[in-house]
């Protein structure tokens, strides 16, 4: 969201932002920021093992947020997203508010993503979310998916497919492809010259865990001078941690999660990526895991559903494991480490792929979008009498 609105601002757009929380925040020129006001805004509940991420904080944070958005000046465009889960309900009735067009950015697909996040709901009230959930987004002038499977998901729901637009997620244009033998993360952690692999991210709980510890016990044992780093934080990390002291992995390290600024460091200081998926999620997310491997020039290796964007990212320059595949998965790691010919080939292919789709190709597109919706809805505005519609 930042990399567009400050995209959008730049080419004349003005961009508001409507977040939870106090406080201020950095914003680039022609942005700004309006906070709700709230005393527990939702990044803070999103920290691993907090207790007040729960639905009925979600529906505090919802209601500050529409209350909030109501209160704007009046926009041309209003953008719902889905954090958090369901604010797509309120986004016709904003955009009403405003006569403007409304835009569902879909990052994940819920309430049917719930159930993977181990949130069961009493199965009336999770029909009644759905069928209320999809007549939301009938509402919308335009629905935008991060991907072809999340779009193939909504179409089947029932979101009529002419609304819907696929815009994949870039990567982050802070990360760059850094010399190996020079990166200061490798220094500082003393890999050395140790072919080093890297989980970096998110570790919820759409993400297993399990065949990436299983693999990482095979290679203790057959190659223990292979580096393994588990980069970040999420509500598997606690679990992770117990099991990587009980099978006493001395080739992992547990990292935290590495500010923006060393992005570039910290991804490009492996040699190989790692990045994994439920199946159940398959379109109801896309792991952005994967493009952030790729635009540090990293080969990468995926345990999730062949169907999915991922898996067709990586063609040429990672592979595509069954998700519970951990001897699948050790074999790979051996054979990057075994071949740098390979690994090099893949990370060129993987730079070469990721270019090919960054921040500021995405921005033109979500631009154009809005743009088209704008004049849609001057073209369809009534017109009072005596009165004509307003240049755009």
């Amino acid at each position: 969201m930042s990399d567009l609105a400050e995209r959008m601002a730049a080419v004349g757009w003005r961009v508001t932002v409507v977040a939870d929380g106090r406080g201020p925040s950095d914003a680039p020129p022609g942005v700004s920021v309006r906070r709700t006001g709230g005393d527990a805004p939702l990044d803070e509940w999103a920290k691993p093992g907090n207790p007040r991420l729960t639905a009925r904080g979600y529906l505090a944070a919802a209601v500050r947020l529409i209350q909030r958005a109501l209160r704007l000046p009046r926009h041309d465009i209003v953008v719902t997203m889905t954090d958090p889960p369901l604010l797509a309900c309120a986004g016709p009735l904003i955009a009403a508010r405003h006569g403007a067009a409304a835009i569902h950015w879909s990052q994940d697909v819920f309430p049917a993503l719930l159930p993977v996040l181990g949130i069961r709901l009493p199965e009336p009230l999770m029909r009644m979310t759905e069928r209320a959930a999809v007549r939301a987004l009938r509402r919308h002038d335009a629905v935008v998916a991060i991907g072809r499977c999340m779009a193939g998901r909504l179409t089947a729901a029932g979101v009529p497919a002419e609304r819907i637009t696929v815009l994949p997620n870039w990567p982050d244009p802070r990360i760059r492809s850094a010399p190996r033998a020079e990166n200061p993360f490798r220094l500082e952690h003393g890999l050395g010259d140790r072919f080093t692999v890297a989980y970096s991210g998110n570790m919820g709980l759409a993400h297993p865990m399990d065949a990436v510890l299983e693999a990482a016990t095979l290679l203790a044992h057959s190659d223990p001078d292979i580096a393994i780093l588990l980069i970040g934080e999420g509500r598997r990390r606690a679990a992770v941690a117990e099991e990587v002291e009980r099978r006493g992995l001395m080739n992992v390290r547990l990292l935290p999660l590495q500010p923006p600024d060393r992005l570039a460091e910290s991804l490009s200081a492996a040699d190989l990526h790692l990045a994994t998926m439920d199946p159940r999620a398959e379109g109801l997310l896309v792991p952005s895991k994967v493009a952030g491997a790729l635009a540090a020039g990293r080969p990468c290796l995926f345990l999730g559903p062949a169907g999915s964007d991922a898996a067709v990212m990586l063609d040429g320059c990672g592979q595509r494991l069954a998700p519970g595949d951990a001897a699948g998965l050790a074999d790979a790691v051996r054979r990057y480490a075994g071949d740098p010919i390979l690994c090099a080939g893949h990370g060129a292919r993987a730079l070469s792929v990721a270019s090919a789709w960054d921040a500021t190709a995405a921005a033109r597109r979500f631009t154009a979008l809005a743009d088209g919706l704008r004049q849609t809805k001057l073209r369809n505005a009534a017109v009072l009498p005596g009165r004509s519609l307003p240049h755009a």
